[in-house]
């Protein structure tokens, strides 16, 4: 009999994940389906199971709060996404499907166990059959914790897990923060039933905001929103080591462990922290600059705290990396979680990781979406102890795929003011050679933040002046790098892998071999790396064909590669999001190869 299990996950990254006998079905974030960048609501991506099915076994929920505390919408008693579930007839609408707590049997709430849904999300995916799981997260699972007979609410902020199938994820160490002020302290033996766990964990307990809030407040003080970290990850290398401001990080509360300095990092939980410009000269900046038209991530201060937070805070994953492995003897490391989307870092880690014989997965979907994929696949394993091992590179696409006659195309086309064209790779080829913008739109859609061919924008790489020109055509700030995509077998050639085999997730950003960077300059960033997915013919069968052509034409076996949106957009998702894009920039072109089309939108 079928078993079909539904997970979603609230919050910002919200998604929806379908699992039809432990294989997805489809995965997807929120934004993609609203067009509303970090959307939580997943409620339009809980619709997408009846494409699939008209009931669930299961439904399964992922947050760092209770379900329970999720908006009420009946008088049922039932949260709204129980609600609509019911409402759907995805389950049982009967009374009897109700415990005496007004609990649905059919949906488990994951809600309090976070970090462990972004450790079972990267180990299931990882091909490893046992690893340690590595999560560094900006706040996590809130966990009241009893001090003094005071009850202080705290928040994860890095755990680690040990990980064998079916379903055995068992914490062995857990660092929490609150509001404090409470005296740090450090738990040998903490029990560990709150996971559904027996035994017991390492705790570190302080009031600092951990290495991602860390980062966060770093991003919110250089003029973005908190969750932007991608930002002050590009603009890093634009800074420098300064002595005028004290370390991030030191030692914790006179224990033997490391955390943020309070003084200079403030954290302000649940939401986050904030830099304490006001107590370091250094760091102020004019009243006036900051109402006024200045980018302050020209200004010296910004970069430099940039610098700081990017080399200080990987090594402090490093460092929790080589613990996770002391306290579990496993080499096999994964690693998830929202800093896990830090390609430098990732990159960073291998040449030491590779010294010590250590191996390591970086789950692509780190992100709190990562974790409706997680909840699903853990309640997978815990219902069949299936110990099936399914590597997350045999599956790139998790998205929906989108079927278009060619009079969808012509109606589609028409609706925007657009023209359709025949085309191939040549003429494509031939476009880009003479330094013109095409998107790429086929297949299935990403699932994660990453364009990876199939909701992309092309250019080509060898123009000097491409980073700035697309730059300004996206919308995006003059600092941010682009990544490419090369053919597998000419990575080795042009870019130091460090012991990769393959990188189809765009998940390091990579040294250049010498001579590179003269050859491909629009995708090389000022610290002269870049973000590199390889691609294989199996893996997508007409991006691999295009970047062949433009290989032929040009002797570079990579092509430009950026997300398919604007700046502040999510990455579009249907063929009606491509072309209204178009319409909403200066770019022109939007080939289809599965169909041998090229829409053409002048503008």
């Amino acid at each position: 009999m079928t078993q079909w299990i539904g997970a979603i996950t609230r919050g910002h990254n919200g998604g929806a994940v379908l699992l039809k006998d432990g294989e997805i079905v489809f995965a997807i974030e929120e934004e993609r389906l609203t067009r509303n960048k970090y959307d939580g609501g997943p409620l339009a991506a809980m619709m997408k199971f009846l494409d699939y099915t008209d009931t669930l076994d299961y439904l399964v929920v992922a947050h760092t709060q209770p379900l329970a505390e999720s908006s009420r919408i009946d008088f049922t008693g039932g949260d709204m996404y129980t609600g609509l579930a019911r409402k759907l007839g995805l389950i049982d609408r009967s009374d009897s499907a109700y415990n005496e707590h007004r609990q649905h049997r059919q949906v488990v709430d994951m809600s309090f166990v976070h970090h462990k849904l972004h450790a079972a999300c990267a180990f299931y995916r990882s091909g490893f059959d046992t690893a340690t799981a590595v999560i560094v997260d900006g706040a996590g699972t809130f966990i009241p914790m009893d001090l003094n007979n005071e009850e202080h609410m705290t928040w994860e902020l890095e755990s680690i897990f040990t990980c064998s199938y079916p379903d055995n994820l068992k914490t062995v160490y857990k660092h929490l923060g609150g509001r404090g002020p409470f005296p740090s302290t450090k738990v040998q033996h903490m029990n560990s039933q709150r996971e559904g766990e027996e035994g017991s964990h390492e705790l570190i307990l302080d009031d600092t905001a951990g290495i991602t809030k860390a980062y966060e407040a770093v991003t919110q003080y250089c003029g973005w929103a908190p969750i932007e970290a991608g930002k002050t990850m590009g603009l890093f290398p634009y800074g420098k080591s300064s002595d005028k401001f004290p370390p991030i990080y030191s030692d914790g509360g006179g224990g033997d462990w490391r955390t943020t300095d309070r003084n200079l990092v403030i954290p302000t939980y649940p939401n986050g922290a904030i830099i304490n410009e006001g107590r370091y000269s250094y760091l102020q900046t004019q009243e006036s600059m900051r109402q006024g038209n200045v980018d302050l991530s020209t200004l010296d201060n910004r970069r430099d705290l940039a610098y700081a937070v990017q080399t200080e805070s990987q090594q402090e994953v490093l460092n929790l990396i080589f613990k996770a492995v002391e306290m579990t003897g496993n080499k096999n490391i994964v690693l998830s979680g929202g800093y896990a989307l830090n390609c430098v870092a990732n990159y960073w880690y291998l040449t030491e990781l590779n010294k010590e014989g250590i191996k390591l997965y970086v789950e692509p979907v780190s992100n709190d979406a990562g974790t409706a994929i997680g909840a699903a696949l853990l309640m997978h394993h815990q219902l069949t102890k299936d110990d099936k091992v399914r590597p997350y590179t045999e599956t790139i696409y998790e998205g929906f795929e989108y079927t278009y006659s060619e009079q969808d195309i012509n109606d589609l086309a028409f609706k925007y003011g657009a023209t359709v064209i025949d085309a191939d790779h040549k003429k494509i080829v031939k476009m880009l050679r003479e330094k013109s913008i095409v998107t790429l739109f086929q297949g299935r859609s990403e699932n994660g933040p990453r364009a990876l061919g199939n909701r992309s924008i092309l250019f080509d790489p060898t123009f000097k002046d491409g980073k700035d020109f697309v730059n300004n055509i996206k919308h995006r700030e003059y600092f941010r790098p682009f990544a490419g995509t090369i053919m597998l077998e000419h990575a080795h050639e042009w870019f130091d892998m460090r012991g990769l085999d393959q990188s189809p997730h765009m998940m390091y950003a990579m040294d250049c071999q010498p001579g590179v960077e003269e050859k491909i300059p629009s995708i090389i960033h000022i610290d002269g790396t870049c973000r590199i997915q390889t691609v294989t013919q199996e893996q997508n069968k007409h991006y691999y064909e295009l970047i062949e052509e433009f290989y032929k034409e040009s002797g570079v076996p990579i092509i430009f590669n950026t997300s398919f949106n604007l700046g502040g957009e999510p990455l579009v998702e249907t063929l009606d999001d491509a072309i209204r894009t178009l319409q909403n920039s200066e770019m022109e072109y939007c080939y289809l190869p599965e169909y041998g089309k090229l829409v053409v939108l002048e503008n």
